[in-house]
């Protein structure tokens, strides 16, 4: 009897998945550099929110439409592979399993870290925010390998919880501020012009950069097509639905924010304007309840990025591809886990959080080798679409002109702004992330097996 993966999910699940993956942390990590980033301009920050949403929405229905057709395959590195070749999808999965993935969650933990310690008045920057984000990372790494099963029932439950506090920012900051008019007078007032800023394109280039890691995660949504009920309708529907419900609710938290708090204050707060924005609008009692559900969303996003992150290395090797293959695809029979790939994994995810402490939270250990892992990674996936939108527009041409031309060229348009806006907000950052990048792809392709 042939094993197939049962149609389970109807089109309301399937959009409730989409929400639940892609909120997380993200968009109280970059709410703040959002309104710093453009100087307490509300509508120029509304808009880099509205075109970082459109870019995503936009992609999702392209890889939605493209997961209608091969609809057992799930996960970026198998559509790189249907379209591009066994090649290209091995060096998308190894700079998932090298770079990505380790590197997003090692930022979620020191994220995770930063809020607990902002919750209890600790600096966020000193070795106790970093002792605490790396127990994060081994307790979410030991949930994951030891009890998968723990694991998922923590969450399905912090996909409730991080909802609670996003949506009642959302409402009750714009009632609030509203009625107090605060909303408006901060509408109104630019804290910091333009001009000191760098003009409105460079603004405008960093807000939109720092969208891209609150709206990460979208494409693993596309892994549920080979269980979703008439998927070749209901998965563009889905995509596009749950991306849209991601972008509204990331759009009315920004704005609930503003009738929190002025923004000189919460800019001049930093790390703890979101708290300070919480009590402000619920009461210190209040506020910190909130705060706690925060600090609960956070560890529920490390939570799924580890997920993936012990399974980097054995979506390899189960293509016999990467180093020691034999190894590294093993399962343990007792806990149904593939071991040495979570090993590797969490190790990985060590060095990039000792990284990212000494390029980014202190005077930087490495010289010109300090860049953003939380952005620049992330820029690189939308980089690693372009190659699979060309082959869309060169290869079904069995599909309408909208499917074929037009949402993958408009994707296309997506990915490159998003490759400007990380030069216009990194600098020559960008160039030495590069090098990193290159001599990474270069290791991996010492240990590919494929040729073709």
């Amino acid at each position: 009897m042939e094993n197939k993966l049962v149609k389970r999910y109807g089109l309301i699940t399937a959009i409730t998945m989409v929400v639940g993956i892609v909120i997380g942390s993200g968009v109280f990590f970059k709410a703040e550099k959002i309104l710093n980033s453009t100087g307490g301009d509300l509508p120029l920050g509304i808009l880099a929110w509205i075109i970082g949403g459109c870019i995503m929405i936009v992609c999702a229905y392209t890889f939605a439409t493209m997961a209608t057709k091969y609809e057992k395959v799930n996960g970026i590195v198998d559509y790189a592979e249907a379209v591009l070749g066994p090649k290209y999808g091995y060096f998308v999965g190894w700079f998932l399993a090298i770079i990505y993935y380790p590197t997003l969650t090692s930022v979620l933990a020191w994220v995770s870290a930063r809020y607990f310690c902002v919750m209890l008045g600790w600096d966020i920057t000193g070795g106790s925010c970093m002792v605490i984000a790396a127990f994060f990372l081994i307790a979410s790494y030991a949930m994951n390998s030891l009890a998968p099963v723990m694991a998922g029932k923590f969450q399905v439950s912090t996909t409730i919880i991080k909802m609670i506090p996003l949506l009642l920012m959302a409402i009750v900051g714009t009632i609030k501020g509203l009625g107090s008019g605060l909303m408006m007078e901060n509408f109104r007032d630019v804290a910091v012009p333009s001009s000191e800023l760098g003009g409105t394109a460079t603004i405008l280039f960093t807000a939109v950069c720092a969208t891209a890691f609150a709206y990460e995660g979208w494409i693993i949504a596309t892994s549920i097509n080979s269980e979703l009920k008439d998927a070749k309708k209901n998965l563009p529907k889905a995509l596009v639905g749950g991306t849209f419900i991601v972008m509204i609710t990331y759009l009315l938290y920004y704005i609930g924010l503003s009738g929190a708090v002025e923004n000189s204050v919460m800019m001049a707060g930093g790390e703890t304007g979101a708290k300070l924005a919480y009590a402000n609008v619920f009461s210190s009692v209040g506020g910190t309840l909130l705060f706690v559900f925060i600090v609960i969303s956070c560890l529920g996003t490390l939570n799924g990025l580890m997920l993936g992150c012990v399974r980097g290395i054995y979506a390899l090797a189960v293509r016999d591809e990467g180093p020691k293959p034999e190894v590294f695809k093993h399962v343990d029979p007792t806990i149904n886990m593939p071991v040495s790939s979570s090993v590797l994994g969490v190790l990985l995810c060590g060095f990039w959080l000792m990284y990212f402490y000494g390029a980014n939270l202190t005077e930087g250990w490495f010289g010109p080798f300090c860049f953003d892992t939380s952005e620049l990674p992330i820029i690189t996936i939308y980089a690693l679409y372009i190659p699979i939108f060309f082959m869309i527009m060169k290869r079904e041409k069995e599909w309408n002109g909208f499917k074929r031309f037009v949402t993958p060229a408009l994707s296309i348009v997506g990915c490159i702004f998003m490759m400007i806006a990380a030069v216009f907000s990194h600098g020559m950052a960008v160039v030495f992330y590069l090098i990193v990048f290159a001599v990474v792809m270069i290791i991996g392709s010492f240990f590919s097996k494929k040729r073709s």
